[in-house]
């Protein structure tokens, strides 16, 4: 998200230039000057577009609080369901009270995506 911010601020940035080029020094103001509209396209496009933000799952209240207590070793920097191996997808002692060790999904992503414990906190 930083990334993107980062380019929305750029934007804004040259847009900010152009508009202090054309228009006359004493009309200037804040308020002619900056436009926020970048910056929001660019949230709205990693929040859109990111494979590192996903729909909240709201069926219900205790579906969406397991949303999001919900940890994911997939993405940008971290594993692929292809690589990883047996040892990653295991469970391992420094995971005791922070990691649930029973819940994880079925099938490819076996292991590699996991829920908080009960008492952990972030």
């Amino acid at each position: 998200i930083q990334n993107q911010i980062r380019v929305g601020l750029s934007r804004m940035e040259r847009v900010v230039r152009e508009r202090m080029t054309t228009q006359d020094v004493e009309a200037i103001t804040p308020q002619t000057l900056i436009n926020i509209r970048p910056v929001v396209a660019a949230i709205k496009e990693f929040f859109g577009t990111s494979q590192l933000s996903q729909f909240m799952d709201q069926n219900n209240p205790l579906s969406g609080l397991t949303h999001k207590r919900r940890l994911s070793a997939l993405g940008p920097g971290g594993l692929s369901r292809e690589r990883a191996g047996l040892e990653v997808r295991d469970v391992h002692p420094s995971h005791y009270g922070r990691m649930c060790p029973i819940e994880t999904p079925e099938g490819p992503n076996i292991g590699l995506i996991g829920s908080l414990s009960v008492y952990a906190r972030v």
